[in-house]
């Protein structure tokens, strides 16, 4: 068996496997087609059973095949993270880190922020994957994650990073036009700019709809959008009002904050990261670095 499942057959079925085809797989692997399909013949051959099914579009696993590939899958994350800790030096952090967060995060508060941390550590190379949807750490599509609530996954590590709020912004134009509104329940004549029902990054995203109103009785908006930054340049635009994260609404210069007594949710915010990553320095820098930049409030 140790020779049917030998690590070139498991890392050609691998690509195989996540690809769809022997062609994409052999551009990924640098083999020809007919090594690729070779390789998948003499591994199912060697298991005695079909790994996948084989049709004018394209490979589809097998129910066999998926079980393989889950397992598979595995272990090269894992192996990944391990060839990643054992590179970097015990003397200084290196290497690349891969961190995600949501979009409005990233673009407006860290992306503008990274060069003071890579002036500091110029060993270390960043990936940063802005997604609204959440990355599996587990499965190593990211190294850290900096998210809108705690983990839910019980093997990940967390620091409270943040309480962050939201200020309800518009452009002078757009007040100049329609008024500004003095408490909660003047909205409901107001134009209204919220975040499209979309996997929406933070919870309680559109709280705004329903301020100062009776439960269940929601306000429309003029415009839904599902980004925090096209909300945010719309309102610049004077199209009507709507609520940023504390973060963003600060850095937008043309906006003024209005009702600011309304109270609004608070969203806690967290630095993540597996478990096996504890003893990473990039990781650990990374971490103190979030947390002296939120503490300069620079």
């Amino acid at each position: 068996m140790a020779d049917t499942m030998d690590w070139d057959k498991l890392r050609v079925f691998h690509a195989v496997a996540e690809a769809g085809s022997f062609t994409h797989a052999g551009e990924t692997l640098n083999l020809s087609q007919s090594a690729v399909s070779r390789q998948i013949s003499a591994l199912e051959e060697a298991l005695q059973v079909p790994l996948f099914h084989r049709h004018a579009r394209g490979l589809i696993l097998t129910e066999q095949g998926e079980a393989l590939n889950r397992t598979v899958r595995e272990v090269f994350a894992k192996l990944a993270m391990t060839e990643a800790l054992l590179t970097e030096s015990k003397e200084k952090p290196a290497g690349r880190l891969k961190v995600t967060t949501t979009a409005g995060f990233g673009s407006h508060w860290l992306a503008p922020r990274l060069h003071r941390f890579l002036d500091l550590y110029p060993d270390v190379s960043m990936t940063l994957l802005l997604d609204d949807l959440e990355l599996d750490l587990a499965m190593r599509e990211a190294d850290v994650a900096i998210r809108m609530h705690p983990p839910r996954q019980p093997e990940l590590v967390q620091r409270h990073l943040l309480e962050m709020s939201w200020h309800v912004c518009a452009s002078p134009g757009y007040l100049k036009r329609f008024g500004v509104p003095q408490r909660a329940e003047d909205l409901d004549a107001h134009r209204l700019i919220l975040f499209g029902d979309y996997r929406a990054p933070v919870e309680d995203v559109n709280w705004l709809a329903d301020a100062g109103r009776r439960a269940g009785a929601m306000r429309r908006a003029t415009l839904e959008v599902n980004s925090l930054q096209a909300m945010a340049l719309a309102m610049l635009s004077g199209l009507g009002i709507g609520a940023l994260p504390d973060y963003m609404a600060q850095e937008m210069q043309g906006l003024v904050r209005v009702l600011p007594e309304l109270k609004s949710p608070k969203v806690d915010v967290y630095f993540v990261y597996p478990e096996e990553l504890r003893n990473s320095k990039r990781v650990a820098v990374f971490r103190d670095f979030l947390l002296a930049e939120l503490a300069n409030k620079s």
